[in-house]
């Protein structure tokens, strides 16, 4: 069954169906929390197997947060000031389509390829010249 067919029944099964699929998913009795809890909680899960959970350096900050603790400063420098951080996904929609583009560390993925710039894929989506910064919004155009 796919992410997307699991994460549909969930809202159909019962507390009791949720109840075991949670000692099924966490090999641990589930909590004493509301059904609402155990909905979201089971569905973060099964995208997280299906996925993969959150980058090692982001469950630092987090757990660094939850101590109370200032988090690491961890440099966002990707080479392009003009770029948010690695990890960050920007969505635009061209002609009645939602493009999705995520930033990485040494280049921008876009459909399963690597591009070096945001005007590589502005180029790949319109066929035309564009400012990758303008295009996905990151920009305002006209003169500073």
């Amino acid at each position: 069954m796919t992410v997307l067919a699991n994460l549909a029944t969930l809202p159909g099964k019962s507390t009791l169906e949720l109840n075991n699929l949670w000692r099924k998913m966490f090999n641990a009795d589930p909590p004493q929390a509301g059904r609402t809890y155990l909905l979201r909680r089971l569905a973060y899960r099964i995208q997280e197997l299906a996925h993969g959970g959150i980058s090692e350096p982001a469950e630092v900050i987090l757990d660094s947060i939850a101590r109370g603790e200032k988090p690491p400063h961890k440099p966002t420098d990707n080479g392009d000031p003009s770029l948010p951080a690695p990890g960050t996904r920007i969505l635009r929609e061209w002609k009645g389509v939602e493009h999705v583009v995520t930033v990485l560390a040494d280049g921008i993925e876009f459909q399963g390829r690597k591009y070096r710039s945001l005007s590589a894929v502005a180029r790949a989506i319109t066929g035309t010249q564009w400012n990758g910064p303008l295009f996905f919004g990151l920009r305002k155009g006209g003169r500073k």
